[in-house]
Protein backbone atom coordinates (compact mmCIF):
# COMPACT_ATOMS: atom_id res chain seq x y z
CA UNK A 1 0.00 0.00 0.00
CA UNK A 2 1.24 3.08 -0.89
CA UNK A 3 1.71 6.63 0.64
CA UNK A 4 -1.15 8.28 -0.71
CA UNK A 5 -3.42 5.04 0.42
CA UNK A 6 -2.56 5.30 3.57
CA UNK A 7 -3.15 8.55 3.96
CA UNK A 8 -6.26 8.18 2.55
CA UNK A 9 -7.48 5.09 4.63
CA UNK A 10 -6.38 7.05 7.85
CA UNK A 11 -8.56 10.50 7.25
CA UNK A 12 -11.46 8.38 6.48
CA UNK A 13 -11.22 6.58 9.40
CA UNK A 14 -10.45 10.17 11.07
CA UNK A 15 -13.56 11.65 9.58
CA UNK A 16 -15.62 8.68 10.31
CA UNK A 17 -15.19 9.25 13.69
CA UNK A 18 -15.17 12.87 14.03
CA UNK A 19 -18.72 13.33 11.77
CA UNK A 20 -20.35 10.37 14.57
CA UNK A 21 -18.67 12.39 17.74
CA UNK A 22 -20.15 16.22 16.69
CA UNK A 23 -23.56 14.43 16.62
CA UNK A 24 -23.43 12.47 19.79
CA UNK A 25 -21.07 14.09 22.31
CA UNK A 26 -22.95 17.06 23.38
CA UNK A 27 -26.50 14.22 23.60
CA UNK A 28 -23.81 11.98 25.71
CA UNK A 29 -22.79 14.61 27.88
CA UNK A 30 -26.35 15.55 28.57
CA UNK A 31 -27.40 12.08 29.83
CA UNK A 32 -24.59 12.38 31.88
CA UNK A 33 -26.34 15.37 33.49
CA UNK A 34 -23.96 17.51 32.13
CA UNK A 35 -25.55 21.52 32.06
CA UNK A 36 -25.10 23.70 29.11
CA UNK A 37 -22.29 25.67 30.77
CA UNK A 38 -20.62 22.27 31.06
CA UNK A 39 -21.33 20.68 27.88
CA UNK A 40 -19.76 24.41 26.13
CA UNK A 41 -16.67 23.64 28.39
CA UNK A 42 -16.16 20.52 27.03
CA UNK A 43 -16.16 21.38 23.83
CA UNK A 44 -14.10 24.32 23.87
CA UNK A 45 -11.28 22.18 25.88
CA UNK A 46 -11.30 19.81 22.39
CA UNK A 47 -10.92 22.69 20.76
CA UNK A 48 -8.34 24.85 22.73
CA UNK A 49 -6.42 21.36 22.83
CA UNK A 50 -6.78 20.49 18.94
CA UNK A 51 -5.51 24.62 18.58
CA UNK A 52 -2.38 23.55 20.44
CA UNK A 53 -1.59 20.03 18.65
CA UNK A 54 -1.76 22.51 15.19
CA UNK A 55 0.75 24.87 16.88
CA UNK A 56 2.89 22.20 17.68
CA UNK A 57 2.87 20.59 14.44
CA UNK A 58 3.35 23.87 12.55
CA UNK A 59 6.32 24.68 14.19
CA UNK A 60 7.88 21.06 15.35
CA UNK A 61 6.20 18.80 13.54
CA UNK A 62 8.96 18.50 11.07
CA UNK A 63 11.90 18.48 13.63
CA UNK A 64 9.77 15.68 15.61
CA UNK A 65 8.97 13.48 12.16
CA UNK A 66 5.93 13.81 10.48
CA UNK A 67 4.78 10.27 10.92
CA UNK A 68 5.94 10.29 14.82
CA UNK A 69 3.48 12.87 15.29
CA UNK A 70 0.93 11.52 13.13
CA UNK A 71 0.89 8.00 15.72
CA UNK A 72 1.17 10.81 18.73
CA UNK A 73 -2.26 12.43 17.31
CA UNK A 74 -3.51 9.06 16.71
CA UNK A 75 -3.48 7.78 19.61
CA UNK A 76 -3.96 10.99 21.73
CA UNK A 77 -7.49 10.74 19.68
CA UNK A 78 -8.11 8.02 21.43
CA UNK A 79 -7.51 8.49 24.68
CA UNK A 80 -9.77 11.29 24.50
CA UNK A 81 -12.42 8.66 23.19
CA UNK A 82 -11.77 6.25 25.86
CA UNK A 83 -12.03 9.23 28.45
CA UNK A 84 -15.70 10.08 26.54
CA UNK A 85 -16.51 6.44 27.70
CA UNK A 86 -15.38 5.92 30.70
CA UNK A 87 -15.23 9.35 33.36
CA UNK A 88 -18.28 10.91 34.14
CA UNK A 89 -17.36 13.95 36.47
CA UNK A 90 -17.01 17.42 34.35
CA UNK A 91 -13.66 18.34 35.04
CA UNK A 92 -12.28 14.72 33.96
CA UNK A 93 -14.27 15.05 30.98
CA UNK A 94 -12.60 18.19 30.09
CA UNK A 95 -9.32 17.14 30.83
CA UNK A 96 -9.90 13.93 28.55
CA UNK A 97 -11.34 16.63 25.96
CA UNK A 98 -8.01 18.50 26.30
CA UNK A 99 -5.32 15.81 26.21
CA UNK A 100 -7.14 13.58 23.71
CA UNK A 101 -8.21 16.56 21.04
CA UNK A 102 -11.81 15.61 21.49
CA UNK A 103 -13.49 16.41 18.62
CA UNK A 104 -16.82 17.19 18.90
CA UNK A 105 -17.69 19.83 15.74
CA UNK A 106 -18.51 17.07 13.09
CA UNK A 107 -15.25 18.30 10.74
CA UNK A 108 -11.81 17.66 11.01
CA UNK A 109 -9.25 20.46 11.07
CA UNK A 110 -6.80 19.25 13.41
CA UNK A 111 -3.33 18.64 13.20
CA UNK A 112 -3.19 15.18 11.37
CA UNK A 113 -5.28 17.06 8.57
CA UNK A 114 -2.01 20.12 8.17
CA UNK A 115 0.59 16.71 8.17
CA UNK A 116 -1.32 14.35 5.71
CA UNK A 117 -2.16 17.67 3.43
CA UNK A 118 2.03 18.21 3.53
CA UNK A 119 2.62 14.76 2.61
CA UNK A 120 0.18 13.90 0.08
CA UNK A 121 2.40 16.01 -2.89
CA UNK A 122 5.11 13.79 -2.45
CA UNK A 123 3.33 10.88 -3.61
CA UNK A 124 2.12 12.25 -7.12
CA UNK A 125 3.61 14.34 -9.73
CA UNK A 126 2.59 17.87 -10.13
CA UNK A 127 0.12 16.94 -12.59
CA UNK A 128 -1.69 14.78 -10.57
CA UNK A 129 -1.41 16.92 -7.11
CA UNK A 130 -4.93 19.02 -7.05
CA UNK A 131 -6.65 15.29 -8.31
CA UNK A 132 -5.23 13.77 -5.73
CA UNK A 133 -6.21 16.49 -3.28
CA UNK A 134 -10.09 16.11 -4.66
CA UNK A 135 -9.67 12.82 -3.75
CA UNK A 136 -9.03 13.11 -0.41
CA UNK A 137 -11.52 15.69 0.18
CA UNK A 138 -14.25 13.19 -1.63
CA UNK A 139 -13.20 10.77 0.97
CA UNK A 140 -13.14 13.16 4.21
CA UNK A 141 -16.86 14.26 3.26
CA UNK A 142 -18.09 11.12 2.69
CA UNK A 143 -16.23 9.62 6.13
CA UNK A 144 -18.00 13.17 7.61
CA UNK A 145 -20.92 11.91 6.30
CA UNK A 146 -21.56 8.37 7.56
CA UNK A 147 -20.12 9.05 10.63
CA UNK A 148 -23.40 11.22 11.01
CA UNK A 149 -25.32 8.00 10.37
CA UNK A 150 -23.73 6.09 12.45
CA UNK A 151 -24.95 8.95 15.31
CA UNK A 152 -28.24 6.44 14.92
CA UNK A 153 -26.63 2.84 16.42
CA UNK A 154 -27.24 3.85 20.15
CA UNK A 155 -31.24 3.91 19.56
CA UNK A 156 -30.59 0.26 17.92
CA UNK A 157 -28.48 -0.51 20.94
CA UNK A 158 -31.31 0.64 23.08
CA UNK A 159 -33.74 -1.28 20.90
CA UNK A 160 -31.60 -4.39 21.77
CA UNK A 161 -31.80 -3.93 25.61
CA UNK A 162 -28.98 -1.67 26.24
CA UNK A 163 -29.51 0.89 29.04
CA UNK A 164 -29.47 4.21 26.95
CA UNK A 165 -26.70 6.08 28.62
CA UNK A 166 -24.13 3.31 28.36
CA UNK A 167 -25.19 2.69 24.75
CA UNK A 168 -24.08 6.35 24.29
CA UNK A 169 -21.09 5.97 25.55
CA UNK A 170 -20.39 3.35 24.07
CA UNK A 171 -19.94 4.44 20.67
CA UNK A 172 -16.83 6.31 21.89
CA UNK A 173 -15.17 3.31 22.33
CA UNK A 174 -15.62 2.89 19.08
CA UNK A 175 -14.70 6.58 18.21
CA UNK A 176 -10.77 5.45 20.18
CA UNK A 177 -10.82 2.15 17.99
CA UNK A 178 -11.26 4.56 14.74
CA UNK A 179 -8.92 6.70 16.12
CA UNK A 180 -6.30 4.77 16.86
CA UNK A 181 -6.48 2.56 13.37
CA UNK A 182 -4.22 5.40 12.58
CA UNK A 183 -1.23 4.51 14.28
CA UNK A 184 -0.12 1.22 12.15
CA UNK A 185 -0.92 3.12 9.39
CA UNK A 186 0.89 5.96 9.96
CA UNK A 187 3.59 3.54 11.34
CA UNK A 188 3.74 2.23 7.42
CA UNK A 189 4.48 5.52 5.69
CA UNK A 190 7.68 5.63 3.62
CA UNK A 191 10.69 7.73 4.48
CA UNK A 192 9.66 9.99 1.83
CA UNK A 193 6.74 11.20 3.89
CA UNK A 194 9.62 12.76 6.02
CA UNK A 195 10.39 16.62 5.33
CA UNK A 196 13.01 17.04 3.36
CA UNK A 197 13.58 13.17 3.02
CA UNK A 198 16.08 13.41 -0.02
CA UNK A 199 18.34 16.11 1.50
CA UNK A 200 19.48 18.42 4.71
CA UNK A 201 16.09 20.43 6.54
CA UNK A 202 16.09 24.01 5.99
CA UNK A 203 14.72 27.02 7.40
CA UNK A 204 11.78 28.11 5.72
CA UNK A 205 13.06 30.90 3.04
CA UNK A 206 11.55 34.64 3.42
CA UNK A 207 10.18 34.40 0.04
CA UNK A 208 8.03 31.62 0.88
CA UNK A 209 7.38 32.94 4.41
CA UNK A 210 5.92 36.08 2.49
CA UNK A 211 3.83 34.06 0.35
CA UNK A 212 1.86 32.07 3.18
CA UNK A 213 1.40 35.12 5.74
CA UNK A 214 0.04 36.93 2.34
CA UNK A 215 -2.22 34.21 1.18
CA UNK A 216 -3.37 33.47 5.13
CA UNK A 217 -4.63 37.38 5.30
CA UNK A 218 -6.78 36.44 2.38
CA UNK A 219 -7.64 33.49 3.84
CA UNK A 220 -8.98 35.36 7.04
CA UNK A 221 -11.27 37.36 5.08
CA UNK A 222 -12.52 34.42 3.64
CA UNK A 223 -12.77 31.78 7.14
CA UNK A 224 -14.67 35.49 8.72
CA UNK A 225 -16.69 35.29 6.22
CA UNK A 226 -17.60 31.42 6.33
CA UNK A 227 -18.48 31.93 10.19
CA UNK A 228 -21.16 34.14 9.14
CA UNK A 229 -22.65 31.24 7.00
CA UNK A 230 -22.08 28.07 9.03
CA UNK A 231 -24.59 25.45 8.62
CA UNK A 232 -26.30 26.05 12.47
CA UNK A 233 -27.13 30.00 11.45
CA UNK A 234 -27.89 29.18 8.01
CA UNK A 235 -30.73 26.56 9.21
CA UNK A 236 -32.03 28.90 11.72
CA UNK A 237 -32.58 31.10 8.68
CA UNK A 238 -34.13 28.52 6.80
CA UNK A 239 -36.53 27.46 9.92
CA UNK A 240 -37.13 31.12 10.86
CA UNK A 241 -37.74 32.34 7.41
CA UNK A 242 -39.76 29.76 5.93
CA UNK A 243 -41.28 27.78 9.05
CA UNK A 244 -40.29 24.53 7.43
CA UNK A 245 -39.44 21.51 9.69
CA UNK A 246 -36.28 20.78 11.01
CA UNK A 247 -36.42 16.94 8.79
CA UNK A 248 -36.73 19.15 5.50
CA UNK A 249 -33.91 21.70 7.03
CA UNK A 250 -31.67 18.00 7.71
CA UNK A 251 -32.21 17.22 3.75
CA UNK A 252 -31.67 19.84 2.42
CA UNK A 253 -27.97 19.67 4.19
CA UNK A 254 -27.60 16.12 3.58
CA UNK A 255 -27.92 16.96 -0.45
CA UNK A 256 -25.76 19.67 0.26
CA UNK A 257 -23.18 17.46 1.74
CA UNK A 258 -23.49 15.30 -1.15
CA UNK A 259 -22.99 17.80 -3.83
CA UNK A 260 -20.11 19.45 -1.65
CA UNK A 261 -18.18 15.84 -2.46
CA UNK A 262 -19.22 15.62 -5.70
CA UNK A 263 -17.83 19.37 -6.46
CA UNK A 264 -14.15 18.32 -5.09
CA UNK A 265 -13.90 16.24 -8.53
CA UNK A 266 -14.93 18.32 -10.39
CA UNK A 267 -12.44 21.50 -9.19
CA UNK A 268 -9.89 18.91 -10.49
CA UNK A 269 -10.78 18.69 -14.09
CA UNK A 270 -11.71 22.56 -14.12
CA UNK A 271 -8.58 23.61 -12.53
CA UNK A 272 -6.63 21.30 -15.39
CA UNK A 273 -8.06 23.42 -17.68
CA UNK A 274 -8.37 26.76 -16.47
CA UNK A 275 -5.85 26.93 -13.77
CA UNK A 276 -6.31 26.86 -9.65
CA UNK A 277 -6.66 30.31 -8.94
CA UNK A 278 -8.90 30.74 -11.90
CA UNK A 279 -11.13 28.08 -10.42
CA UNK A 280 -10.64 29.41 -6.89
CA UNK A 281 -12.20 32.17 -7.77
CA UNK A 282 -14.46 31.86 -10.69
CA UNK A 283 -16.36 29.12 -8.90
CA UNK A 284 -16.47 31.07 -5.52
CA UNK A 285 -17.71 34.39 -6.95
CA UNK A 286 -21.23 33.04 -8.37
CA UNK A 287 -21.61 30.46 -5.30
CA UNK A 288 -21.89 34.06 -3.29
CA UNK A 289 -24.23 35.51 -5.60
CA UNK A 290 -26.43 32.19 -5.59
CA UNK A 291 -26.22 32.12 -1.76
CA UNK A 292 -26.94 36.54 -1.07
CA UNK A 293 -30.06 35.98 -3.62
CA UNK A 294 -31.59 32.96 -1.46
CA UNK A 295 -32.60 36.08 0.98
CA UNK A 296 -34.63 36.89 -1.82
CA UNK A 297 -36.52 34.09 -2.30
CA UNK A 298 -40.19 33.96 -2.60
CA UNK A 299 -40.77 30.77 -1.06
CA UNK A 300 -38.13 27.15 0.46
CA UNK A 301 -38.17 25.39 -2.82
CA UNK A 302 -36.64 28.28 -4.89
CA UNK A 303 -34.82 29.40 -1.63
CA UNK A 304 -33.25 25.52 -1.45
CA UNK A 305 -33.02 25.27 -5.35
CA UNK A 306 -30.83 28.66 -4.88
CA UNK A 307 -29.13 27.35 -1.77
CA UNK A 308 -28.15 23.83 -3.70
CA UNK A 309 -26.68 25.33 -6.51
CA UNK A 310 -24.62 27.15 -4.53
CA UNK A 311 -23.21 24.30 -2.59
CA UNK A 312 -22.34 22.26 -5.73
CA UNK A 313 -20.12 25.42 -6.19
CA UNK A 314 -18.98 26.88 -3.11
CA UNK A 315 -16.14 23.95 -2.10
CA UNK A 316 -14.57 23.43 -5.88
CA UNK A 317 -11.78 26.09 -3.74
CA UNK A 318 -11.15 23.26 -1.23
CA UNK A 319 -9.01 21.25 -2.83
CA UNK A 320 -7.93 23.78 -5.32
CA UNK A 321 -6.57 25.90 -2.06
CA UNK A 322 -4.40 23.53 -0.62
CA UNK A 323 -2.51 22.43 -4.11
CA UNK A 324 -1.83 25.96 -4.68
CA UNK A 325 -0.07 26.15 -1.21
CA UNK A 326 1.43 23.10 -1.25
CA UNK A 327 2.96 24.07 -4.85
CA UNK A 328 4.48 27.48 -3.97
CA UNK A 329 6.18 26.57 -1.43
CA UNK A 330 8.89 24.35 -0.76
CA UNK A 331 8.82 20.48 -0.20
CA UNK A 332 10.42 20.97 2.86
CA UNK A 333 8.26 23.87 3.44
CA UNK A 334 4.84 22.47 3.63
CA UNK A 335 3.91 21.54 7.08
CA UNK A 336 4.59 25.12 7.43
CA UNK A 337 2.45 26.61 5.01
CA UNK A 338 -0.20 24.12 5.62
CA UNK A 339 -0.15 24.63 9.24
CA UNK A 340 0.07 28.85 9.22
CA UNK A 341 -3.34 28.77 6.95
CA UNK A 342 -5.25 26.33 8.90
CA UNK A 343 -4.68 28.45 12.16
CA UNK A 344 -5.75 31.49 10.44
CA UNK A 345 -8.70 29.38 9.45
CA UNK A 346 -9.82 28.05 12.49
CA UNK A 347 -9.63 32.14 14.22
CA UNK A 348 -12.09 33.13 11.21
CA UNK A 349 -14.22 30.78 12.50
CA UNK A 350 -14.33 30.68 15.77
CA UNK A 351 -14.93 34.76 15.58
CA UNK A 352 -17.43 34.78 13.42
CA UNK A 353 -20.42 33.40 14.41
CA UNK A 354 -21.22 35.40 17.46
CA UNK A 355 -21.23 38.27 15.56
CA UNK A 356 -23.29 36.94 12.94
CA UNK A 357 -26.30 35.81 15.64
CA UNK A 358 -25.92 39.40 16.55
CA UNK A 359 -26.96 40.85 13.35
CA UNK A 360 -29.61 38.57 12.63
CA UNK A 361 -31.60 39.43 16.15
CA UNK A 362 -30.40 43.17 16.17
CA UNK A 363 -30.09 44.17 12.02
CA UNK A 364 -32.23 41.40 9.94
CA UNK A 365 -32.36 37.75 9.65
CA UNK A 366 -30.59 38.05 6.30
CA UNK A 367 -28.05 40.46 7.28
CA UNK A 368 -25.52 37.51 7.90
CA UNK A 369 -26.22 36.09 4.00
CA UNK A 370 -25.27 39.74 2.57
CA UNK A 371 -22.28 40.36 4.58
CA UNK A 372 -20.89 37.13 4.07
CA UNK A 373 -21.22 36.41 0.97
CA UNK A 374 -19.69 40.24 -0.09
CA UNK A 375 -16.61 39.19 1.81
CA UNK A 376 -15.89 36.33 0.22
CA UNK A 377 -16.40 37.94 -2.60
CA UNK A 378 -13.88 40.81 -2.05
CA UNK A 379 -11.59 38.00 -0.98
CA UNK A 380 -12.11 36.56 -4.52
CA UNK A 381 -10.81 39.47 -6.59
CA UNK A 382 -8.70 40.31 -4.17
CA UNK A 383 -6.78 36.95 -4.18
CA UNK A 384 -7.03 36.64 -8.14
CA UNK A 385 -5.18 40.38 -7.93
CA UNK A 386 -2.58 39.13 -5.58
CA UNK A 387 -2.04 35.81 -6.56
CA UNK A 388 -3.36 35.25 -10.21
CA UNK A 389 0.74 35.43 -11.65
CA UNK A 390 2.52 33.49 -9.78
CA UNK A 391 1.86 30.31 -11.28
CA UNK A 392 2.21 26.85 -9.85
CA UNK A 393 4.60 24.36 -11.53
CA UNK A 394 2.32 22.65 -13.80
CA UNK A 395 0.93 26.41 -15.10
CA UNK A 396 4.33 27.22 -16.18
CA UNK A 397 5.56 27.85 -19.42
Amino acid sequence: MNDRRLIYAAAFLRALATGMAGVLLGLTLARLGFSAAAIGAVLSAGLVGATLALVVVTWAGDRLGRRRCLVGLSLLGAAGGLGAALVSEPWAMAAAAFVGILNGMGRDRGAALVLEQAILPATTDDAGRTGAFARYNLLTDIGHALGALLAAAPALLVAMGVEETRAFRGMFLLYAALLAAGAPLALRLSSAAEAGAAGPRRPVSPQSKEIVWKISALFAVDSIAGGFLGSALLSYFFFERFAVSAAMIGGLFFAARVLNAVSHLAAAWLAARIGLVNTMVFTHIPSSLLLASVAFAPSFGVAALLFLLREGLVEMDVPTRQSYVMAVVAPEERTYASGVTHLVRLGGWAVAPSFAGWLMQAASLAAPLFIGAGMKIAYDLLLWRAFRKLKPPEERE
